[in-house]
């Protein structure tokens, strides 16, 4: 294994997958491109140790739902590397809110009282954002600079070493991003964005959460619980085991 991947904190499962994406070009050129961000004193979102927490709280063989966001939340102390969720004791986003809004219509699951989705995550929710780091208060600053090439080589490893995912395709972007998903091995759930501007064009009942778990129950996987807990220590690290 080289130096570049060897530097990279990613589960062993994903790494033998998808670690020699840093080896391309690419990667090196959003390497650089982020070295010199934080030499000219800009802040970026997420920390360093959250980048990759999205492949990082499930091994690979464990997933069973795939949510595909576009940006890192842009605000301090809200990306932790998970898309839509936000930190523990940070006020849930608009979009947030909404989807909260639709497990509750869907499911009779009241809101939690944060925004930290990384329970889901530990039961195989993979919440990828197409772009994994953003400037503070820039939104979509960091677009075009590489990333999205590397979260399209995890999409299309899914959809080929897998069978039978949910993926949630909420508005353009994402629908955009799926369209190489083989719709006869997985499900494709596609809305509008649960964006404010959005959400009541379609997004509002769509009842993706109940048609993911009735499919994985289906092929006698676990059920997800979209119930958040309540937070005891704060604690959304992922381990590093497989």
């Amino acid at each position: 294994m080289s130096e570049k991947q060897d530097r990279v904190q990613l589960r062993p499962s994903w790494k033998s997958r998808i670690g020699g994406e840093f080896e391309q070009e690419y990667m090196q050129n959003l390497r650089q491109f982020l070295i010199r961000e934080k030499r000219a004193g800009k802040i970026i979102y997420p920390e360093g140790k959250n980048i990759f927490n999205a492949v990082n709280f499930i091994p690979f063989e464990e997933v069973k739902v795939v949510i595909i966001g576009q940006d890192p939340y842009h605000g301090p102390g809200q990306a932790h590397g998970l898309c839509f969720s936000v930190m523990p004791g940070v006020t849930p986003p608009p979009s947030l809110k909404n989807i909260f809004k639709e497990i509750q219509a869907d499911l009779g699951i009241s809101p939690g009282s944060h925004g930290c989705l990384s329970s889901w995550a530990e039961q195989g929710v993979l919440l990828l954002n197409s772009v994994l780091t953003v400037e503070k208060n820039r939104a979509a600053s960091h677009q075009g600079k590489g990333w999205e090439q590397f979260t399209d080589a995890i999409i299309r490893t899914l959809n080929k070493e897998h069978s039978g995912l949910v993926f949630f395709l909420w508005g353009s972007y994402a629908q955009k991003k799926g369209a190489i998903i083989d719709k006869e091995r997985h499900l494709v759930l596609q809305s509008v964005h649960p964006s404010p501007l959005s959400a009541h064009r379609g997004f509002f009942g769509n009842k993706h959460f109940s048609k993911a778990n009735s499919y994985l129950q289906d092929q006698s996987k676990p059920m997800i619980n979209w119930e958040l807990p309540a937070l005891v220590d704060g604690n959304n690290s992922p381990s590093y085991d497989s």
